[in-house]
């Protein structure tokens, strides 16, 4: 086993170890957590080989890079007699490296180094590699990270506390982030989910390539794209189909995905009420991920007649000889739904099509200012695996991670219990007084 650095980012916490188990789960890897500290940027990890280190990292958003870890110290010379110290130094990391090309890079957390950086690549010459220096395409990149203690929350340190030294094996995804960005996006709309947090959703449901994902709120698609990034073949549905059919042919779900070259990816888009779903029951679907409509800017509906007692007789209404609900333009009726039905349906409907071991992933708000227990919905085949909290002033929102164990889980269930007290909607906009 070899030793690794793994160098995080400090953002969205309550998801960076829930996206790191589930990408580690997703390639097979054994990976030891007893060690991970959420404060810390910094995680040093065992794997067998570079590929393991590379297949880990290579798709996550919330970390920066791994490395071979080649020692740390407070000061660099402590850092010196700890790599020469480390029982492989000779045989794996000095003589391996020998002639390989290669060039030194700097990485700062929470400082400003005013060092000579030349200087300081000097004091590795103990290392004896005798190849060229090439800045544009070296064969390898060595990685010296310096961790500061900040002297305020607006200013960063200027002597580092704890140096680390490695061989990069590999970069995250996180430049991904700038791709998808909503600013460059050319359909988007005020539901859109921003591409960070989409990313993370996708790989914590674990989005896999060549299989099939779908967004029962798809909304203008912020999730199918990031499916579609993953390799996923994606498809979604909305009830309401000005979202579907978006601004015109040019200004569509569709073209996002032509702006990012992965048209391949997307099957299609269908106006469907979720909870009157018409998927062929034999249609494959490996992972499930969406936002649903939590009823802020509008409340949640299906189809349907509030007062149905008023619409009998009116499916005979016929326009020129045609009945009226067989019209392109015919405008169905919609009814108001519970955010707590319309959640029972989903996990109903995740249990019945997704395959032993598929991933259903949602987001779900929840109010902040009440002393409330937040109860979160169960189903007596899915088993929760993660429950990440975004934090916000008066409220937050909850992915919630479930796994389809199959008819012989029989875990906890509580369908069709009202789990909130209050309309989420109501106090939204009451300011949750």
């Amino acid at each position: 086993m070899k030793k690794y650095l793994l160098y995080m980012v400090q953002v969205h916490l309550n998801f960076r170890r829930a996206e790191l188990e589930s990408l580690a789960d997703l390639y097979n890897l054994s990976i030891d957590f007893s060690q991970y500290n959420a404060d810390s940027p910094f995680f040093i990890v065992e794997l067998e080989n570079d590929k393991q280190a590379k297949d880990w990292i290579k798709r996550s958003i919330l970390t920066r890079g791994i490395y071979e870890y080649w020692g740390q110290g407070s000061t660099l010379d402590e850092l010196h007699k700890d790599i020469q110290l480390q029982s492989n130094f000779e045989q794996d990391l000095q003589l391996k490296f020998k002639h390989s090309t290669f060039k030194f890079e700097f990485e700062c957390y929470k400082g400003n180094s005013k060092a000579n950086r030349v200087k300081q690549i000097e004091t590795f010459r103990y290392l004896g590699f005798e190849g060229k220096i090439d800045m544009k395409h070296p064969q390898e990149v060595f990685t010296v990270i310096e961790e500061y203690t900040p002297i305020s929350e607006n200013v960063g340190g200027k002597t580092p506390t704890r140096i680390f030294f490695g061989r990069q094996i590999q970069m995250s995804n996180r430049s991904a982030m700038e791709k998808y960005d909503l600013k460059k996006r050319p359909y988007k709309g005020t539901t859109s989910f921003e591409a960070e947090l989409s990313l993370v959703s996708a790989n914590i449901a674990q989005v896999k390539p060549g299989t099939i994902m779908y967004d029962p709120f798809a909304g203008t698609g912020s999730f199918l794209v990031a499916g579609g990034h993953f390799g996923s073949l994606v498809i979604g549905s909305d009830i309401d189909g000005r979202m579907i059919r978006g601004k015109g042919a040019q200004v569509n779900i569709s073209a996002n995905f032509k702006k990012y070259g992965e048209s391949s990816q997307f099957l299609d888009v269908l106006t469907m009420d979720f909870t009157n779903n018409a998927l062929r029951n034999n249609l494959v679907i490996d992972t499930i991920l969406c936002d649903p409509p939590y009823g802020i800017r509008e409340s949640i509906k299906v189809l349907g007649a509030k007062d149905p007692e008023r619409f009998l007789g009116k499916e005979d209404v016929e326009i020129d000889g045609e009945k009226a609900y067989l019209r392109r333009d015919y405008i169905p009726t919609k009814k108001p739904y519970a955010l707590d039905s319309l959640l029972d349906d989903l996990l109903q409907y995740s249990s019945k099509r997704l395959p032993i071991g598929g991933r259903l992933a949602f987001w779900m708000p929840t109010a902040n200012d009440a002393n409330i227990e937040t109860i979160v919905p169960m189903h007596e085949n899915l088993e929760l695996k993660y429950n990440c909290v975004q934090e916000f002033n008066k409220w937050s929102r909850r992915l919630l991670v479930y796994i389809n164990r199959g008819s012989t889980f029989n875990g906890p269930s509580n369908h069709g219990m009202k789990r909130s007290k209050d309309n989420f909607r109501d106090r939204y906009f009451n300011n949750f007084n």
